[in-house]
């Protein structure tokens, strides 16, 4: 299976991790590892979970990206989900979740100092 997730660290010290494709049963696990895996290795100020490349997402996928936001918050960094399409949106407002995801539709532009697919 392929990984879905790609995480690179920015210059100012953001994560960045991009989710690809669905976020199901499937691969929920997945996601919330690489999430967890990126504040384990670079403790970043902030983690940026970006959507844009995002299909669709289940309950099981909402999961995953509760439990990367709890990950973020005891690591002691901001967490940020971004670039969201309209239908994820609607799913992370109708769940509440918005609010607490700091979502923004912003294009971040992170430096890249660091790269990985793990």
């Amino acid at each position: 299976m392929e990984n879905p997730v790609e995480s690179s660290l920015g210059d100012d010290g953001h994560a960045r991790v991009a989710v690809l494709g669905e976020i199901d049963f499937s691969n929920a696990d997945e996601v919330a590892q690489g999430i967890r895996d990126v504040i384990a290795d670079w403790s970043p100020a902030e983690v940026q979970v970006d959507l844009r490349e995002a299909t669709f997402i289940d309950s099981t996928g909402l999961g995953a990206l509760i439990e990367g936001y709890r990950a973020a918050t005891e690591g002691e960094s901001r967490f940020v989900v971004t670039n969201p399409s309209a239908s994820f949106r609607r799913v992370l407002s109708v769940t509440g979740l918005c609010e607490l995801f700091g979502l923004t539709d912003q294009d971040e532009s992170v430096a890249l100092s660091s790269a990985t697919g793990a």
